[in-house]
């Protein structure tokens, strides 16, 4: 492990971005491309503003726990809420679906194209865990010798 950072805060949209910009800093440290941030950046802040959005139905009063890894590899992020949960998560996951009307329900799909592994854990009335992976690339390859 080369580093590890934990984030706690409360379900506020403008926490979105204090998350955002901490994970950059941390995948900054290791050899990740701009683009590759830019990239990270965007799932992460997906993963908490479904939190904050969905998770606590815009209630100021929940906490959004994320942890953050960083290896010889890559990446781990792990977006934790103690919401309200999801009760179908592949529905969830499905492009264009969205418990919001007002919304384009394309958080997840986001996130599964920009990561290299996205997995989704949840109950309803416990909360949502949102666990995101990606590795350090050279010419848009995984590396061998990191997978």
């Amino acid at each position: 492990m080369l580093n590890r950072v934990q984030l706690r805060f409360l379900s506020l949209a403008d926490n979105v971005g204090l998350a955002r910009i901490a994970v950059a800093q941390l995948a900054g440290q290791a050899r990740f491309t701009l683009s590759d941030i830019e990239e990270i950046k965007v799932a992460v802040s997906e993963a908490v503003s479904n939190a904050v959005i969905h998770g606590y139905q815009g209630r100021a009063d929940g906490w959004i726990q994320v942890d953050v890894t960083l290896d010889e590899a890559g990446i781990e992020i792990l977006v934790e809420d103690w919401g309200v949960g999801i009760a179908d998560i592949q529905k969830a996951r499905e492009p264009g679906h969205s418990a919001d009307p007002e919304r384009m329900g394309l958080g997840f799909v986001f996130m599964e194209s920009f990561m290299h592994g996205l997995e989704v854990e949840s109950a309803l009335g416990e909360g949502t865990r949102v666990h995101m992976r990606r590795f350090v690339t050279w010419s848009g390859e995984l590396s061998r010798d990191v997978q």
